[in-house]
């Protein structure tokens, strides 16, 4: 069982202590690095994250409480409860990885009992390792120890040198492809060599991608699509997971600042929130109430008689998710005032609309992209 623990900590989120983004990509990539793709994609979902410099540092080392970290929230359960005490002697709850511990051993992706006594949160996690809780994440099909060996020794060169307690997770590992390893590597396990960042992002990526089609007991009741009451988006769709909202939805915001077409200025910020969640048709939650909306006023011009109706366009191009997901995301919406048929000839003819919009009202803004959110935990992404 001690090995087993070993097989500990898969994760994602903590990969340097940087806000840097989930937008910014960073300096020391490139479009030839093997893992540019999974890094990127991982790095935009805010799930791997870069140093203040700016840079990924993709042959550097992760800790174990790291990757514990990090695969809970490559999951999508970093805001699940759960109740499960831990018992490692070298975690207590001050620990700043206590609870993503806490949740890895309640979704079975590491054990702790009599005979795991420590976690060694802060040693490097090994291949081994993180494979291990890559596939502790799943429901796979049982195979033995010889078949184990059997399929990996048709590739790697270093099979003999596999720990038996491993050797039938890496057999499965290889069945559904999850191993990622630097390329002058790729011809062995390395079961005991620390993963890279860029080798535990392909893990997780390759867990990611596994893990919803065939997840675990524990996290398959958890993934569940989640359902609620809110504004309907007529327009959106869901294949399996999946919801998408439509380029050109409109949806309603409310802002926290007042604006008026004869005393902003082009360029001020504001922030908004959705008061409710949108959702589908069915009732599957899209984008969670309390999502922030951060913009500028895009264009303003006062009303002017004779001249023109005043104008007052808002935009945004980032919101936050209740779960802390940083996602870049264009909006626009134009100020109108409601008119009777008399009035609006009046504006027609004669033009000279002063437009104000209240502090809390509440402003229809169209989005600019298509983009997809999982239903399970209502993480936004774009194809």
């Amino acid at each position: 069982m001690k090995k087993l623990l070993s097989g500990i900590i898969v994760a994602v989120a903590i990969f340097g202590l940087s806000a840097q983004g989930a937008f910014a990509f960073f300096s020391d990539m490139t479009t030839e690095h093997w893992a540019y793709k999974q890094i990127k994609d991982l790095s935009e979902q805010s799930i791997v994250i870069g140093y203040p410099d700016g840079t990924f540092k993709p042959d550097e080392n992760v800790t174990r409480a790291e990757f514990a970290s990090m695969a809970i929230k490559a999951l999508g359960q970093e805001h699940a409860n759960v109740i499960q005490p831990i018992q490692f002697s070298d975690i207590d709850e001050t620990y700043w990885a206590h609870d993503a511990i806490e949740k890895a051993v309640y979704f079975d992706l590491i054990s702790n009992d009599k005979d795991s006594d420590t976690f060694r949160p802060e040693d490097p996690v090994s291949r081994a390792e993180a494979i291990n809780i890559a596939v502790n994440s799943l429901t796979t099909e049982q195979i033995s120890a010889q078949k184990a060996h059997d399929v990996l020794e048709k590739k790697y060169k270093d099979v003999n040198d596999v720990p038996d307690w491993f050797i039938v997770a890496a057999g499965k590992a290889e069945i559904l492809e999850m191993f990622a390893a630097i390329p002058e590597r790729e011809h062995y396990i390395d079961a005991d060599r620390p993963a890279t960042r860029a080798e535990v992002t392909a893990i997780l990526n390759n867990m990611m991608i596994q893990a919803k089609l065939n997840p675990n007991a524990k996290l398959a009741e958890a993934m569940r699509k989640k359902t609620g009451e809110g504004y309907v988006i007529p327009n959106a769709y869901v294949q399996g997971t999946v919801g998408t909202i439509p380029q050109g939805t409109v949806v309603p915001i409310k802002v926290n600042k007042g604006f008026s077409s004869q005393t902003s200025q082009k360029g001020e910020e504001f922030t908004a929130e959705t008061d409710q969640n949108y959702i589908t048709r069915d009732k599957y939650i899209l984008i969670y109430k309390g999502t922030q909306f951060k913009g500028v006023l895009q264009n303003v011009q006062p009303g002017k008689w004779f001249i023109r109706n005043g104008v007052l366009t808002l935009g945004t191009n980032i919101i936050n998710t209740p779960n802390d997901q940083n996602f870049m995301l264009e909006t626009t919406g134009d100020v109108t005032m409601k008119k009777n048929k008399f009035m609006c000839w009046v504006r027609k003819v004669f033009k000279g609309e002063k437009l104000t919009f209240p502090q809390g009202g509440t402003l229809y803004v169209k989005f600019l992209k298509e983009i997809k959110t999982d239903l399970t935990n209502g993480w936004i992404y774009c194809d």
